[in-house]
């Protein structure tokens, strides 16, 4: 399996599948499309409406990832499910949050 993100010297950049109208807001885990590629499962109950959803992304990858919600960034995908997002960091913040991110489970 791929990774699901990208580190550059000013932040990374995720691949994110996005479940809206959940039953809870969560980060799930790492699984893979049909073409390959890894990507971060995330649970939000917000419905997929006037951006709501995204706020909700957000909001939950800000929490998950003890950043402000400033620095997270829905850069592509917005009125898709597989999205790309952009989490703009210093070198400290971006050892913490690949860290965070390496341990989290792949959803079986």
């Amino acid at each position: 399996m791929s990774q699901a993100w990208t580190e550059d010297e000013t932040g990374l950049t995720l691949r994110i599948r996005l479940t809206p109208n959940a039953s809870r807001d969560a980060v799930e885990g790492f699984a893979e499309t049909a073409d390959g590629l890894c990507h971060l499962g995330v649970r939000v109950r917000a419905v997929p409406e006037k951006g709501k959803a995204n706020k909700a992304l957000i909001a939950v990858l800000s929490q998950f990832l003890d950043l402000p919600k400033r620095d997270i960034d829905v850069i592509r995908g917005t009125t898709s499910r597989l999205k790309t997002v952009r989490v703009a960091a210093d070198a400290g913040d971006r050892a913490r949050v690949a860290g965070r991110l390496g341990g989290v489970e792949d959803e079986r």
